[in-house]
This record gives C-alpha cells, sequence and structure tokens, in this order.
C-alpha cells in the first residue's frame, strides 16, 4: 500500500496528461482505488489479474493505457486521494461519496456505476448481553472509519433506536477502528459490536464467536466513482472502463469459482494473510455483484448522513450520478 505522500508524487507526474493518441502523448495511466474487501469484488479479480498479466481493463481501455492500483482501508481515505488529484476512479460507499461531493459543492465527484449490495452487518459478542436495540446502551461499537459507509449507517441506525450518538460519546460509543483491529480487539472482549463488511463480518463469526444482528443484506456497499476531471478530460477511457467493469461483472456471474480464487488471491496478497476456503465460501455468497447506478437507493444515504451529523440539508443530487 502506498502512503499518501508517494500518491502525490504520483499525481504531480501524471497531473498533465494528453489524450491517448495525441501527437507526442506518452502512456496514459488510469488510476483506480479500491478497499481489501470482498464488497469490492470487481475490484480484487481485476487487481489480480493484473498482478498475473492478465489485466482485464488493461485489455479493454486501449492502446498506450495503463492501470495502477491502489489501495486503501475505507472511503474516505479514497475521497482525498479524489481530492487531491491522486486517483481518477475508486470503488466506494455511497455515503462517503455522497458526503465528498456534497463537500466539493457537487464539483469533484460522480457516480459512474453501481458495484455491490449486501456483505455488510452489525455483528455482536455471541456470548454478550446484547439480545435486543435496548441492549446497545453504555456499549461499544465499531466501524471501519469515521464516515464511511458502515460508520454513518451505524450512527444512524442508533439514533433511529432513540440514542443519542456524538463523535466523541453519548449513550453508545462508536468508534471507528481499522477492520484488522476491529477483529483483534472484539476477540478480546473490547468491543461489544462491529458494524462492517466481508470479509470481516465472517472473520468475526468464525474467528471471534461473533454473531450477527443485522444483516444489510439489500443495502448497496458499494459504488464506482470518477472524478470530475477525469470524466471531463478522458471521457471516451471512463466510457470504456464502466464498460469494461460491466463486462467483467458479467463474467464474474458466470465464473464464480474462478472469480473467487481470484479475489481471494489478491486479499491474500493486500494483506498478508491467507484466506480459508470457507471463509469465502460464507462470506461470497453475502454479497451481489450490480452495475445499473442506484439512483433510488441514494435519498436514503442522504438521509443516513443528515441523521448521523455529516450532512446538512437541502443537498441537490442532480449532479451526483452520470453516465460516461
Amino acid at each position: 500500500m502506498r502512503s499518501l505522500a508517494t500518491i502525490l508524487v504520483v499525481c504531480t507526474l501524471a497531473s498533465c496528461r494528453p489524450a491517448p493518441g495525441t501527437p507526442g502523448a506518452g502512456p496514459v495511466v488510469v488510476r483506480v482505488g479500491h478497499f481489501p474487501n470482498i464488497t469490492h469484488g470487481q475490484a480484487l479479480v481485476a487487481h489480480q489479474m493484473s498482478r498475473r498479466g492478465q489485466g482485464w481493463f488493461e485489455e479493454r481501455l486501449g492502446p498506450g493505457v495503463g492501470l495502477e492500483w491502489f489501495v486503501y482501508n475505507a472511503g474516505p481515505s479514497a475521497m482525498e486521494a479524489i481530492f487531491a488529484g491522486s486517483l481518477d476512479l475508486t470503488y466506494v460507499g455511497p455515503s462517503p461519496a455522497i458526503n465528498a461531493y456534497a463537500r466539493s459543492d457537487g464539483e469533484e465527484i460522480r457516480i459512474i456505476a453501481g458495484s455491490a449490495s449486501g456483505g455488510a452487518a452489525l455483528v455482536v459478542q455471541g456470548d454478550g448481553p446484547i439480545r435486543t436495540a435496548a441492549d446497545f446502551r453504555g456499549r461499544k461499537v465499531a466501524t471501519p472509519q469515521l464516515g464511511n459507509t458502515q460508520d454513518v449507517a451505524c450512527r444512524a441506525w442508533l439514533k433511529q433506536q432513540g440514542y443519542t450518538v456524538t463523535q466523541t460519546g453519548g449513550d453508545v460509543l462508536v468508534v471507528p477502528t481499522a477492520n484488522p483491529e476491529q477483529l483483534s480487539l472484539f476477540q478480546k472482549g473490547e468491543l461489544d459490536a462491529v458494524w462492517t463488511v466481508e470479509p470481516w463480518v465472517s472473520r468475526l463469526e468464525m474467528e471471534a464467536g461473533g454473531r450477527v444482528f443485522l444483516d444489510e443484506r439489500d443495502a448497496v456497499t458499494t459504488v464506482l466513482v470518477a472524478s470530475s476531471r477525469f470524466l471531463t478530460e478522458q471521457r471516451a477511457l471512463a466510457k470504456r472502463f464502466a464498460a469494461a467493469h460491466a463486462e467483467l461483472t458479467t463474467w464474474i456471474a458466470a465464473n464464480p469459482e474462478q472469480a473467487e480464487e481470484l479475489a481471494s488471491a489478491e486479499l491474500q496478497d493486500e494483506t498478508g494473510r491467507p484466506v480459508p476456503p470457507e471463509l469465502m465460501a460464507r462470506a461470497w455468497p453475502r454479497l451481489k455483484l450490480e452495475t445499473e447506478t442506484p439512483r433510488d437507493a441514494l435519498g436514503r444515504y442522504v438521509d443516513d448522513a443528515i441523521a448521523a451529523g455529516f450532512l446538512r440539508p437541502p443537498l441537490d443530487l442532480s449532479r451526483l450520478t452520470e453516465t460516461p
């Protein structure tokens, strides 16, 4: 994984990139972000193909075009990279995308495709005291990062249950914590619950005795986002990338075993830890890969972000989604 400083250097070197095929133009590199989560299934499969010299996107973006992958822990970090000009496209949860859109007054971010739903859940200690929503008072709940999709969903849901939740406390303490740390803290009993995504949901169940309290099986977990600058300067490339993303989604559905193997190998490369077959067998079916931009669902995420205190109404979403 590259540091922000390294990413900024890449940004500087690639900031003035002529369109491929123009006289004197050097290689064009499309910079794509994703997370080491199963909810980023298309990215995991494609990234592993790139490592093996069989690049899915590289073969479809055209001659003179390369691709560079960047890995982030959660959405807010990827959105900062978009703002810094170091990413062209990224797979990300809807809440960070909406928040970034609002922060930039609708100027910097566009959702160009759907990617996945499901694969997110609220997990509690299997032998712990939490049995109903009323049992969360005074408890400690972890989320992947402040302002990421699960963090926003967690805070909004707790408020819907009647709890007062602030960024530093309240009736329930919500603690943004990186996924690997969530697992170890949960195993030690230092967390009462975790709201996260696969493969961490299954790992919490299998390795720490966790129990799914709330399964977000139908919730949109991942979308494909482009920077507005990339859409303006390289629209043809953005269109080819979106088309290749749709083709890959279809290919994964038709080749589930091969796709699981590629995704598993990529997770191992990114985390340095083998992924047991039984973990993939448990986690992968909880995910639904898709390509349609989830326009109808975006309003829910706006409502959640407002309830969680991350956004102030009104918010004009008319420019949030765009077809390249």
